[in-house]
């Protein structure tokens, strides 16, 4: 039998602890903040005008400050327009950004929130382009 190879994440120092992510999708927004601050560090939103300010006041009550969001389509604008308003610092994360290497998620590590941790340890740039 085989030996089947098993891949870690390599453990990363956190430099933006006011950092989360948002998966912009055209049905619900996957929200991830830092799981130090909270027992439920990810959260789905709808995506109506008052889906997106409960996202926002949710990322204000754990202390968030800059927001990467990770979008394929047009649906992130309103998103972007609402946390803006609210005074988050955003920006997008396209996905051809993230480091090459053998460790690829799986679809349930992207919903535990897979881009927070880019932010978090300064891979993700939120400063506008």
């Amino acid at each position: 039998m085989a030996k089947q190879k098993t891949c870690k994440a390599p453990a990363i120092e956190t430099v933006n602890v006011g950092a989360a992510a948002v998966d912009i999708g055209s049905r619900e927004h996957m929200a991830a903040v830092n799981p130090d601050v909270t027992d439920t560090p990810v959260r789905a939103f709808g995506t109506f005008t008052h889906d997106l300010h409960d996202l926002a006041y949710w990322f204000k009550s754990h202390g968030v400050t800059s927001v990467a969001m990770e979008s394929t389509g047009v649906y992130w604008i309103p998103a972007y327009e609402i946390l803006e308003q609210h005074g988050f610092e955003v920006g997008p994360v396209a996905l051809s950004c993230r480091p090459r290497c053998s460790f690829r998620p799986p679809r349930v590590r992207k919903r535990q929130g897979f881009s927070n941790p880019m932010l978090s340890v300064g891979v993700a740039d939120c400063r506008s382009r």
